[in-house]
């Protein structure tokens, strides 16, 4: 079961959403623009409604933008902790293939290379290596992850660093993120914890995926 790499699913813990829905303020969202995210109003949205539905159930969160091929990463109370560009998968589209998950990589088709949207509960876990990674989509094994360089032809850093997102379609379906950014928001809040990870659609209205949001 392999996108990017080959991962095993880590034991599930015991979940806080009870505690924490016991005193979350249903409809309150503190949250700490930034420049970066003020130019991102739909990630904002989904965030603020996703608290004051208690959707994210008191957990720590993730939106990921795939459009703007960005991530935001939210505490419990839904405060921007930060927001950084990703890499997504190569293929556009927002449902993985039925049964990708326990396909060979070589197996996997260009077009099929999809970053599933929808609402995801995160766990943390480990690849056979030993790396720290946070499951998205387990049964598609779709994880959020440092990204890796290793085969330098992708020029996977450099697709990080450029201005536009046209080059940020690289990956199997997996979400890369750059190391610092992973060791400073995401390890600390999604990585030791279950979560949520909110991936906005590419193809249709946010609220076909979250129903939270109201109708379109």
């Amino acid at each position: 079961m392999s996108l990017d790499s080959p991962m095993r699913r880590p034991a599930t813990g015991a979940s806080a959403a009870g505690r924490w829905l016991r005193t979350l303020a249903p409809c309150v969202l503190a949250v700490a623009w930034t420049t970066g995210a003020a130019a991102q109003p739909d990630a904002l949205r989904l965030a603020k409604a996703a608290v004051a539905a208690a959707d994210n159930k008191g957990e720590a969160f993730a939106v990921v933008d795939k459009k703007r091929a960005r991530v935001f990463i939210f505490d419990a109370q839904g405060r921007l902790q930060g927001d950084s560009p990703v890499l997504l998968g190569l293929a556009h589209g927002d449902d993985s293939v039925p049964g990708i998950g326990e396909r060979k990589m070589s197996d996997i088709r260009p077009d099929e290379r999809t970053t599933p949207a929808g609402r995801f509960a995160s766990e943390p876990g480990r690849n056979l290596q030993g790396e720290d990674i946070v499951w998205v989509d387990y049964d598609a094994a779709v994880s959020m992850h440092r990204v890796r360089a290793n085969n330098k032809s992708e020029r996977r850093l450099e697709r990080l660093a450029s201005p536009g997102v046209a080059d940020n379609r690289i990956s199997y379906g997996c979400i890369n993120v750059p190391a610092s950014f992973y060791d400073t928001h995401i390890q600390p809040l999604l990585g030791q914890r279950n979560g949520v990870v909110y991936v906005l659609p590419e193809t249709e209205p946010m609220q076909v995926r979250f129903s939270f949001l109201g109708q379109p």
